[in-house]
């Protein structure tokens, strides 16, 4: 199925999009852009009111460049690209990191698994040791795995990955709040939303590249998983404590290290 994906087939240059939303990835953002139009002709930044000259840098590429005048966080720059792709005919959209840790040319890994399944929510899934850059961050992710996969009621074996590709058919009818305070708590909340309404979240194995230099994660690993977990907890709390949803969750725990099991509604994908 990947050998028949080769940069700009047919199927990924008229049906699929690449959204990637940036702030401050100056050093970083013209690569990714670059190499991703390899893979997706369809490329839309989202400068989200950066002050490091972002425009100038992605100047010379045939992408889309949308830009907040202000910065909107994560969620709302996510939100917006995601409008427009499905405005242009989008039929997946595939999401992914300015900051270098993604690698582009794993998207066809993406778009192979929704052509399986075209509903589906496909999630990049890092190896243990990949997510493993620290123990606070490390921690923080496994608790947000465990929070979300009980409120969806399923096992989501990495929540906080970015390197995503959303349906359309998920993205034109989902409700999901956008505002900067949610900014990573959007990417949780909708898995969550997806799951319950019975859209498939399965996996494909991704690698990551540490982030180079000086820069720091605009994820806050204190403040974004507090807001995380308050998100969760309402949405477990909201329908009594959700047992329904943690028995489901310990079934697909349990099937991840088994066969498959027919009533999952998460899965590996190849």
């Amino acid at each position: 199925m990947i050998a028949d994906l080769q940069p700009h087939g047919d199927t990924i240059a008229s049906a699929y999009w690449v959204v990637i939303p940036a702030y401050n990835e100056a050093p970083t953002v013209h690569d990714v852009a670059a190499r991703a139009q390899q893979y997706c002709r369809n490329v839309i930044v989202v400068d989200d009111g950066s002050t490091d000259g972002t425009p100038a840098i992605l100047a010379d590429l045939k992408i889309t460049l949308l830009r907040n005048e202000e910065n909107l966080g994560k969620a709302g720059s996510l939100w917006r690209g995601f409008q427009y792709a499905i405005a242009q005919g989008a039929v997946g959209v595939v999401t992914l990191d300015a900051d270098g840790q993604h690698a582009p040319e794993e998207t066809p890994l993406f778009v192979a698994a929704s052509l399986g399944n075209p509903d589906a929510l496909v999630i990049g899934a890092r190896r243990r040791d990949q997510r493993k850059t620290s123990f606070w961050r490390y921690a923080a992710n496994r608790i947000a795995d465990f929070w979300v996969g009980w409120a969806a009621g399923v096992h989501l074996q990495d929540s906080q990955s970015g390197f995503r590709l959303y349906p359309a058919s998920l993205l034109r009818t989902i409700v999901v709040k956008t505002d900067k305070s949610r900014s990573f708590v959007f990417e949780s909340e909708i898995l969550i939303e997806a799951s319950r309404r019975g859209v498939v979240c399965g996996h494909v194995p991704i690698t990551v590249t540490p982030r180079s230099g000086l820069r720091s994660s605009h994820f806050l690993p204190m403040l974004d998983i507090l807001r995380i977990t308050r998100m969760v907890a309402w949405k477990i709390l909201s329908r009594g404590f959700y047992p329904k949803g943690l028995y489901a969750y310990l079934l697909s725990l349990i099937g991840r290290h088994r066969l498959a099991l027919p009533h999952s509604r998460s899965n590996t994908l190849t």
